[in-house]
């Protein structure tokens, strides 16, 4: 993100097409290949073993995560692109760096990778019908089309990771080994260039768009903890699904603004910052998690 600001024309390709295919779409996709590459049957067990939890972790992820962006959008005045950006953000599955998350902090992992999975799954359908209902008013664009972008640069690759995983067996645990740098590095790259080719408009409105980003992912955390709790989940259950619901996709949503909103550069913004905060905050949230734990469990030594 940093590089983006201080050498804007280092990720000048980014923003470029390759035979057709903006690399924003082919880095998603590549990320959404390595997601394909670590599934396994066990993880859509889960789905059938648990579907009350995933109902709840998936009804939270597409209530509360839009209804925040329209409401702090409202409540700071965003211009519409940033709005915009910041609906995508919203309506969009949970991010794979969750499950990591999930895990530092204690959570329930396998719930956190089964509830990616079925978020990212439900992805083309619900995101496009869940942003054309907040935004219709305000900006006019084809659901069908978001339909068919999503399913291109997330149903397919993952499709395929699950193929390739199946074809090399034992061989595709090599492959897993570096997946995980290659798809940081992908994000990275899509950070970059959004920032780097919106630098000098995404300074003017800093101040804002910033504390937008960070009071959507603190209140997602804040509320996915809530509703875990007065539906009656388990404390490591409530850990997961506040990570599920604060962590979004951004890279998604990121290529989603490039390739169904061209017009507006700054609806990509939103994305790439909230791609750099979350991660940040997400260690933020698994050391406070853990350090609390440890707290109490030295309580209940001493009592």
């Amino acid at each position: 993100m940093i590089l983006g600001f201080i050498q804007p024309t280092l990720f000048g390709w980014v923003l470029k097409k390759v035979f057709g295919q903006s690399m924003i779409t082919i880095l998603l996709g590549v990320i959404m290949f390595g997601m394909g590459m670590t599934l396994s049957l066990d993880d859509f067990k889960i789905v059938l073993q648990r579907p009350l939890d995933i109902l709840k972790g998936t009804a939270a992820q597409f209530i509360v995560m839009p209804l925040l962006a329209v409401i702090l959008s409202k409540l700071f005045g965003l211009e519409e692109a940033l709005m915009v950006g910041v609906v995508l953000v919203g309506t969009c599955p949970g991010g794979t760096s969750s499950n990591v998350i999930s895990y530092m902090a204690g959570g329930d992992v396998a719930l956190s990778v089964a509830m990616t999975t079925v978020s990212t799954l439900l992805a083309p359908i619900l995101t496009p019908a869940i942003t054309y209902f907040l935004i219709r008013q305000t900006v006019s664009f084809d659901p069908m089309s978001m339909f068919i972008s999503i399913v291109q640069v997330v149903l397919l690759p993952i499709a395929l990771g699950l193929i390739v995983k199946a074809m090399l067996k034992e061989k595709a645990n090599v492959v897993n080994d570096v997946m995980p740098a290659i798809s940081s590095l992908s994000i990275a790259c899509i950070v970059g260039g959004v920032i780097g080719a919106n630098a000098e408009r995404i300074i003017g409105a800093l101040g804002i768009i910033v504390i937008v980003i960070i009071l959507h992912n603190l209140s997602g955390y804040a509320l996915g903890y809530f509703v875990g709790k007065i539906t009656g989940m388990p404390r490591k259950k409530r850990i997961t699904l506040a990570v599920e619901v604060g962590m979004q996709n951004s890279g998604l949503a990121a290529s989603l603004a490039a390739s169904q909103f061209a017009a507006m550069p700054m609806a990509a913004v939103p994305a790439a910052l909230f791609s750099a905060w979350h991660n940040i905050s997400g260690a933020l949230f698994a050391a406070i998690v853990k350090s609390r734990e440890a707290k109490m469990a030295e309580s209940e030594m001493e009592a």
